[in-house]
C-alpha cells in the first residue's frame, strides 16, 4: 500500500468592496492553484502515474472540488446570516492510498480555511457555519471518506 497526498490553493477572488454583505453583493470567483503551477487549470495524470507535474490532476481536482463546494456554501451561508466575509483562502489536504494491484481511495480529506470577517462579535457563529456548509456541500456529500474541517477565523483589523 502507498499513501499519496494533495494539497492546494484555493483564493476567493469575489469581494466587490463590501465583501459578503447579502447574497448578491459578492462574486462566486475563485482561483485554484497548487505549489507546482498557476497555470489555468490544464489535466493530466499524477505523475506518480507518468503525468506531467506541470498541469493540475484529477486527485488535485477533485480536492479542489470539495474545498471550492464548502467555500461556495460557506459564503452563500454567511450572507444569508448576516455574517461578512473580507477574505476566504483554503489549503485543503487529500490523502489517497494506492493498492498493490494500482487502484485506489481517498481516505480523507482535510480542509483548512482561513476566513477574514468584518465584524469580531461573530466568529463563533462563522466557525460553526462551517459544519453547516458540510452538510450542504454537495460533493461532500457524494465521498465515502470523511471531510474534515480546521477552520481559522480571523477579525479584519480596520
Amino acid at each position: 500500500m502507498k499513501m499519496h497526498n494533495y494539497t492546494l490553493f484555493l483564493e476567493w477572488t469575489g469581494n466587490r468592496g463590501k465583501g459578503t454583505k447579502n447574497y448578491r453583493s459578492y462574486e462566486r470567483s475563485h482561483r485554484i492553484s497548487t505549489a507546482v503551477t498557476n497555470q489555468v487549470i490544464e489535466g493530466s495524470s499524477d505523475p506518480a502515474f507518468l503525468g506531467d507535474k506541470t498541469k493540475y490532476n484529477p486527485e488535485e481536482l477533485f480536492v479542489a472540488s470539495l474545498a471550492s463546494c464548502h467555500m461556495l456554501w460557506y459564503l452563500h451561508l454567511c450572507a444569508s446570516n448576516n455574517i461578512v466575509v473580507l477574505e476566504y483562502t483554503d489549503e485543503p489536504l487529500g490523502k489517497m492510498v494506492e493498492e498493490k494491484d494500482g487502484s485506489g481511495h481517498f481516505t480523507e480529506v482535510i480542509l483548512k480555511p482561513t476566513v477574514i470577517i468584518k465584524h469580531k462579535a461573530n466568529k463563533q457563529l462563522a466557525k460553526s457555519l462551517h459544519a453547516e456548509a458540510q452538510k450542504m456541500c454537495f460533493i461532500a456529500n457524494s465521498c465515502n471518506f470523511p471531510v474534515l474541517h480546521q477552520p481559522e477565523i480571523l477579525t479584519a483589523k480596520l
